[in-house]
């Protein structure tokens, strides 16, 4: 008759291979880029290239315009959205290693909706949000481009979408990629609108934003569904602005938001909002402590 002693060391070599073929999440470091549809090619180039002053590049029919050596906006200019209310088509995230967070994911019985391919693949998050994962440094175009010498920022802070089941989203971003609280609030200190959380691995984040209602318009869809671009100084950002020709009241328009940090929002021919915030809070925010370190100019993660 076995020993308890000898049945443990049984069930040890048993289970031990299995536990040892289980793959780990690989750093996930920060935003790689958003990609939107855009309905007016000529208005976005102008929008994209000449106020915001980042430089196209073109690749399989699509644009791209590199705000940093691995951050950029993607404009698909020749489909179509396939939704009248919606621009957002996908957002991206960076990692040191797609093959191995594409294996981790699997084991979660998250399936790839694209397969991996020049560094890249895709899956759809638990409310059909398409999320691609980029490999650090494997778009050598946008690696190698220079930096604009005219845009007003060269770092992407953040992105956000809109979200109806917070808790549904957090089984997926939290508790799978391990995406951390970073801060939460809204309009009205008594309800919870926006909800942030950084990457694992670095201090870019995502925003969900909630009470959209069952019928989002185009318009409210484009303030919902955005990216930030962070900057040292909301002043130096407006008279740069200036410089590149921007037009209309939204130039100039800046304020202080509800997290302590002063934002200007503009928007491009689709009505998607591009958020310049300020990378440190101006004073302590509404609603909720911040969590976690915030975003600088230059992060060493990305």
């Amino acid at each position: 008759m076995n020993s308890p002693r000898r049945l443990l060391l049984l069930a040890f070599f048993l289970t031990a291979p299995a536990l040892a073929q289980q793959p780990t999440r690989p750093p996930i470091t920060g935003v790689a880029f958003a990609r939107f549809y855009t309905t007016d090619p000529a208005a976005a180039e102008k929008f994209y290239g000449n106020t915001l002053g980042f430089e196209r590049k073109e690749s399989d029919g699509m644009w791209f315009y590199p705000v940093n050596h691995s951050q950029w906006v993607e404009i698909i200019a020749r489909t179509p959205p396939p939704d009248p209310n919606t621009r957002l088509a996908a957002v991206a995230f960076t990692t040191s290693n797609a093959e191995q967070l594409k294996r981790y994911l699997e084991s979660k019985n998250v399936r790839p909706e694209q397969p991996l391919k020049h560094g890249q693949f895709a899956v759809r998050d638990p409310e059909g949000n398409l999320v691609i994962f980029v490999q650090s440094g494997f778009d050598k175009t946008v690696a190698n481009a220079a930096p604009s010498p005219v845009a007003p920022s060269h770092r992407i802070i953040h992105v956000g979408f809109m979200v109806t089941d917070e808790a549904k989203e957090n089984a997926f971003w939290r508790d799978i990629l391990g995406f951390r609280p970073y801060w939460r609030g809204g309009p009205n200190p008594t309800a919870t609108n926006w909800v942030s959380q950084q990457v694992p691995d670095g201090t870019d984040w995502l925003e969900y934003m909630l009470n959209n209602g069952p019928n989002p318009t185009l318009q409210h869809a484009g303030v919902m569904d955005h990216f930030s671009l962070g900057v040292v100084s909301m002043p130096d950002t407006i008279a740069t602005l200036a410089k590149n020709h921007c037009e209309g009241p939204d130039c100039t328009k800046s304020q202080l938001g509800k997290d302590g940090k002063l934002q200007l929002n503009l928007y491009d021919p689709d009505h998607t909002r591009v958020e310049f915030m300020e990378f440190t809070p101006q004073q302590d925010p509404c609603c909720s402590p911040f969590t976690a370190k915030h975003p600088a100019p230059t992060d060493p993660n990305q």
